[in-house]
């Protein structure tokens, strides 16, 4: 849509502390091009606004509860721009590393929150798409981190899964499956990025298919002279072959 020759901006606000979201609210009405669509107290109403309305700008804070900003970027950040919204410098150089528009640190002036806005109204009028969300998920994580849940997201539904509860985790051509009390959850990720995101020491590549949590194994077998097979505590069969 376009206002005049200028074209409008659909944006949600997240952030849990309502004086924030009414900081950013008050500094876009002084811009006639900028629609606040939605604002969300938390991560998971994020994804389900994201979702819902398709917005082309997240204003979105960094520290809240449930879901943080960066495993909220993680599930929507390949559906819109986002400006990061944080009261922690610290988080500035991570919040670029993960494809930020920019950031905007608490307490903000007009001035700054104009100049965020004109980086914003830049990339759209060059119809640039925000990166795929394995690449943005793999950049979101502190280097040397390995995650202790996976979020999934199904439309505007997500699952947060403990990285302790997965049993094995399968490629299933664009994505993994991952095994957890009897179900599986697909995922949209690659299996080798996946299981470079998963602590080396719990998680094993044991197949080019299969990344197996080796809590859950019971015993090795040898199926056929040249063949091994994983047997997990609950009785799943799983093949092993040499990965490189």
């Amino acid at each position: 849509m376009t206002d005049g020759s200028r074209t409008r901006i659909r944006a949600i606000v997240v952030d849990d502390e309502a004086l924030s979201r009414a900081m950013v609210r008050e500094c876009a009405s002084a811009h006639p091009d900028v629609e606040i669509v939605a604002e969300c107290a938390d991560g998971f109403e994020a994804v389900r606004a994201v979702d819902a309305l398709k917005p082309d700008l997240v204003f979105l804070d960094v520290r809240m509860p449930k879901l943080d900003g960066f495993e909220v970027l993680e599930l929507v950040g390949a559906d819109a721009h986002v400006i990061f919204v944080t009261a922690y410098d610290a988080y500035a150089l991570r919040a670029f590393d993960v494809h930020a528009v920019d950031y905007l640190l608490k307490p903000f002036g007009a001035e700054r929150f104009a100049e965020a806005l004109d980086q914003a109204r830049a990339r759209l009028a060059r119809a640039e798409r925000p990166p795929p969300a394995d690449a943005l998920a793999a950049d979101a994580r502190p280097a040397g981190g390995h995650p202790d849940r996976i979020l999934i997201r199904s439309g505007s539904q997500v699952d947060v899964v403990p990285v302790a509860a997965v049993d094995y985790v399968q490629a299933r051509d664009d994505y993994v499956g991952i095994r957890v009390r009897g179900r599986e959850l697909l995922k949209q990720q690659t299996l080798a990025d996946l299981a470079g995101r998963l602590d080396p020491r719990r998680f094993v590549r044991i197949h080019r298919s299969f990344i197996l949590n080796v809590d859950r194994l019971a015993r090795l077998e040898l199926a056929t002279k040249h063949r091994h097979v994983a047997v997990l505590t609950d009785g799943t069969r799983l093949p092993v072959s040499r990965v490189g």
